[in-house]
């Protein structure tokens, strides 16, 4: 390899490392994107300038069909389906790893040596996981299979014999480098996949794709050893080092161990209630009351959740808060580490509605505020600040940390109906005394109020 190709490879890495960086904060998010986009397409190109490549035409198709896919993709997706495309990009690399690291199987032999068999096991079992997994994940949150645990008897039993069927046969592959039995090993990658994430349901789901992403992370980096590739070695181990730190980070959020998280339902727990609708009266309120209460507070924080994403009514809730804000009230938006359905979303959804970051405050700065508030406005979140995670020990969320909004003077939820979050449960804080219920879409809940607090 060239020194000069070595150079470049280097700058790529250093990209990448500043593009996650740049990803670590909202204000330079954008630009660590662009870094880290622009070394990987670097990387791309300089094999096409020093090689002397066999199959090119087909591979500019593929290239282009590629970012055909994901041009597409990203402009059409909504942000309500974010977690959705984040699952598919994901298992697509999973699974492109494990395809590599079969090919380069057929052409290893008793010659080769004992770890670059290892590495090309390992990402072919690591990424089959990786990509069924993902394909699992899509479709609960896509709804196209349920999104509560589904466990049958024997999952226990069939789960250990794929695992202990996928180590023996890595072991064959290392011993005796067989394609054929690369082949098995991918297919029983594919089922342990699928056994790992079905028993996964509720608000865990979006733990489980960051997981499976910090898989796809090794599986790159374990393929790029494989390669000869430093930008693969590098890339792939960021990736899997910020998933599993933001997997970690996830579980604690939830007041969970990932054990748990993955196998809870197995030992007869769910990580999703009944999720049926209450029938138990609520005191409800219409918009102009509702208006009343907004604009005489001094204080009030906001705490929005997946609904206000569905609603698409963040830019109406920011003219909300402007309003409030120039009558004199202080507003902020408490944000929830799980909130809606990946680590950020809220953050995200608000700055493309142009909310200041300063606005923005984590749960554990803005807890202690809560008994010092005049009106808590809930639009679209219901786990987070349900009570049940500090009361009820049988709860699926038991342990959660989540935002103290019952200690607030009044809270006002916003629901399009009754039934419950993700978890599946009924919150209390719904009949409380001091809670006040407005129903109704989000987006037009949000402008009935803003009409209301301006003829104020």
């Amino acid at each position: 390899m060239p020194t000069w190709v070595q150079l470049v490879y280097l700058g790529c890495a250093v990209c990448f490392v500043l593009a996650l960086k740049g990803l670590s904060g909202p204000r330079t998010a954008r630009l660590g994107n662009l870094v880290g986009a622009g070394g990987a397409v670097v990387a791309v190109t300089v094999p096409f300038l020093y090689l002397e490549l066999d199959h090119v035409p087909q591979m500019l198709a593929a290239i282009a069909v590629g970012s055909g896919v994901g041009v597409v993709g990203a402009r059409k997706v909504q942000m309500t389906q974010m977690p959705q495309m984040v699952a598919l990009f994901n298992g697509v690399g999973g699974g492109a790893a494990a395809l590599v690291a079969l090919l380069e199987l057929q052409h290893m032999g008793a010659g080769t040596p004992a770890f670059d068999l290892v590495a090309t096991a390992f990402t072919i079992v690591v990424g089959s996981v990786s990509f069924a997994g993902s394909a699992i994940t899509f479709a609960k949150l896509q709804e196209l299979m349920t999104s509560r645990p589904v466990v049958f008897p024997g999952l226990p039993v069939a789960f250990a014999a794929a695992l202990l069927g996928g180590v023996g046969l890595s072991v064959l592959v290392v011993l005796e480098a067989s394609l054929a039995l690369g082949v098995v090993l991918a297919l029983v990658g594919l089922a342990l996949g699928v056994l790992l994430v079905l028993p996964v349901g509720g608000a865990d789901v979006p733990i489980v794709i960051s997981l499976l992403n910090a898989f796809t992370g090794l599986t790159v980096a374990a393929g790029g050893y494989v390669l000869g590739s430093v930008v693969l070695l590098v890339g792939g181990t960021l990736v899997g080092a910020a998933g599993t730190f933001l997997t970690l980070l996830m579980a604690r959020a939830m007041g969970r161990s990932v054990a748990n998280i993955l196998f809870g339902a197995l030992r007869g727990g769910s990580t999703l209630g009944a999720g049926e609708a209450s029938d138990r009266p609520v005191r409800s309120s219409g918009p102009e009351d509702v208006a009343i209460l907004l604009a005489y507070a001094d204080r009030v924080i906001v705490v929005p959740g997946y609904g206000l994403a569905v609603a698409q009514a963040q830019h109406t809730l920011r003219e909300l808060v402007e309003l409030l804000l120039a009558r004199g009230a202080k507003v902020d938006y408490a944000i929830h580490p799980v909130a809606g359905r990946m680590p950020g979303h809220m953050n995200v959804l608000l700055a493309e509605a142009q909310v200041p970051y300063e606005q923005l405050a984590e749960m554990d700065d803005i807890n202690g505020e809560f008994k010092q508030t005049d009106v808590v406005l809930v639009v679209g979140a219901n786990d987070v600040v349900n009570p049940a995670a500090r009361t009820t020990p049988s709860a699926p969320i038991y342990g959660m940390p989540i935002l103290d909004v019952d200690q607030a003077r009044q809270v006002v939820f916003l629901k399009r109906s009754m039934r419950p979050g993700f978890a599946g449960i009924e919150n209390e804080l719904l009949f409380d005394p001091r809670t006040t219920l407005l129903f109704g879409d989000a987006k037009d809940s949000l402008a009935k109020l803003l009409a209301a607090v301006k003829s104020l």
